[in-house]
């Protein structure tokens, strides 16, 4: 691997408030990015907010409002909840800045030097909600309506358009797909996109007359850009693209786009396919996660059933909520959120088992050791098994993470930590002071040890919480990356007294 890694969430379309689908995307992105700062890499971790097209512009007008107005009040919301999560996002882009226009006429420019672009008209069924084409066979029809497969209803439309040669590049793509197997993930997902891809590519209209609010097209300002075309271009804009060579050679292409499987294709098509025909690097990965239902049902406006993230960090706490979203359903799978389902996590893994542990641990250090760390010693088994298990976790964790499967890392953990708990039970500390207090030690420093390894690997998931345990164990605040864990905490060290880490709460409702 190497020392950098940029890591991509989608952009945000500004049309409606920020719920748990928005937080779920940047908190997997999160977690990465923050393991791979842990490993000693350098970081760069982009979100934003995508803020052209003609949604948008109808949104604003509903609202009464300007456009530009509008969108600085929508990218907002989207900006605290950056904050409010605790996402340690390295930039948020705008697709209304500067610097963004400037990246997509440029792009824009070379694709049509290259032959990439030509100007004709355009007829087909168009869906608003989704700034996309359909073809006749994609539609279902209901009460005389037509619906594209996202449920969205199309409209037939027909305007000058300018097109990219998507065409073209069919054959092109598949050859990527297939020396580059790990470029779309889930399988089931890159099973999904070659199947879409071999039964055959039009041409792509990329440019809109019909509404203003949008990215001029470079020459022909009548023509506005297709609004994927410039959501997609700023994850090489935030990379330095054009003006910064230095930067977008650093940091492109990126290692993640963590994306919604409903905006799949445009990144694993129309994507790497506007990068090659502008001879630009394509990403090393797009990773399509499934979605949430609620309770059951769908999160739909019409049904008001959508979570606020941050209502949820107010009544549980920030990371017991980062922590259930991502060990409840493994990441490329649809879940249903139940605040049950939280709760038993909360209590039952958070509180009762690593909480517990660790609380139980350190009590005894301070009570039966005078709060000063024992000595290493390993004497049985017992011991072996549990340092054994605590040293493997952090390439085990690793290897789960690298190919973005954050519920198996956190299932590694917590078969640890349940090892862990059978071990105290059963080696009863608490009982061995009177009686062989020298093996209590030996006890007590394998769970400290064990418990270091935990909270280490867990910082990317539970930043705020790893770094209350961390210092409780006496770990330096420079001291708590991977790597540091091959030197030993010294004999002898003073911990401060202990204090829970989890609140638990009384079952949902």
């Amino acid at each position: 691997m190497t020392s950098t890694s940029y890591i991509t969430t989608p952009i945000y379309y500004v049309n409606d408030k920020p719920h748990i689908g928005h937080a779920y995307s940047t908190l997997a992105a999160d977690v990465l990015a923050r393991w791979r700062r842990l490993e000693g890499k350098e970081v760069f971790f982009l979100t934003g907010t995508d803020e052209h097209g003609q949604k948008v512009q109808k949104a604003a007008a509903d609202a009464g409002m300007d456009p530009q107005a509008f969108t600085d009040q929508v990218s907002g919301t989207f900006r605290a909840l950056s904050q409010d999560m605790g996402y340690s996002i390295t930039d948020f882009i705008r697709t209304t800045e500067p610097r963004h226009k400037r990246a997509c006429q440029v792009l824009w420019e070379k694709l049509a030097a290259n032959g990439e672009i030509y100007l004709g008209h355009y007829e087909g069924w168009y869906a608003v909600r989704d700034e996309a084409f359909y073809g006749p066979d994609e539609l279902t029809e209901r009460d005389g309506v037509k619906y594209a497969p996202s449920g969205a209803p199309v409209e037939w439309v027909r305007e000058p358009s300018y097109f990219f040669r998507l065409s073209a590049w069919q054959d092109r793509l598949l050859a990527y797909y297939e020396a580059n197997p790990d470029f779309i993930l889930p399988a089931s997902r890159r099973n999904e996109v070659i199947a879409f891809v071999k039964s055959g590519l039009g041409d792509l209209s990329i440019s809109r007359t019909s509404f203003t609010w949008g990215v001029k097209v470079p020459g022909d300002e009548a023509h506005v850009m297709y609004v994927w075309l410039d959501a997609l271009t700023n994850y090489i804009t935030a990379a330095g693209y054009p003006d910064d060579p230095e930067a977008f050679a650093k940091w492109w292409p990126a290692e993640l786009h963590i994306v919604g499987k409903d905006i799949l294709r445009f990144h694993a098509i129309y994507w790497p396919a506007f990068l090659m025909a502008a001879g630009l690097p394509v990403p090393k990965r797009v990773f399509a996660h499934g979605w949430w239902t609620v309770e059951g049902q769908k999160i739909s406006k019409s049904l008001g059933n959508a979570i606020d993230p941050r209502g949820l960090v107010e009544e549980f706490g920030l990371d017991p909520v980062r922590y259930f979203l991502l060990r409840e359903v493994p990441f490329g799978q649809d879940g249903d959120f139940s605040r049950a389902a939280l709760v038993n996590r909360l209590n039952g893994e958070l509180a009762n088992a690593l909480g517990n542990l660790a609380n139980r641990t350190l009590s005894l250090i301070q009570r039966n050791c005078g709060g000063i760390l024992p000595a290493i010693a390993v004497t049985t088994a017992a011991d072996s098994a549990i340092v054994e298990f605590a040293a493997s976790l952090p390439t085990e964790v690793g290897d789960h993470i690298n190919v973005q499967a954050f519920h198996l890392a956190l299932e590694a953990v917590f078969q640890a930590v349940r090892d862990a708990n059978a071990y105290i039970t059963v080696q009863a500390p608490w009982a061995l002071k009177k009686t062989d207090p020298e093996r209590m030690a030996v006890v007590l420093r394998v769970l400290h040890d064990a418990l270091r390894v935990y909270a280490t690997v867990l910082q990317p998931f539970m930043p705020d919480t790893m770094a209350k345990l961390l210092a409780q164990l006496g770990v330096p605040e420079e001291a708590r990356g991977l790597d540091h864990l091959a030197t030993p905490l010294p004999a002898g060290l003073p911990l401060p007294v202990p204090e829970p880490l989890f609140k638990k709460v009384e079952a949902a409702a």
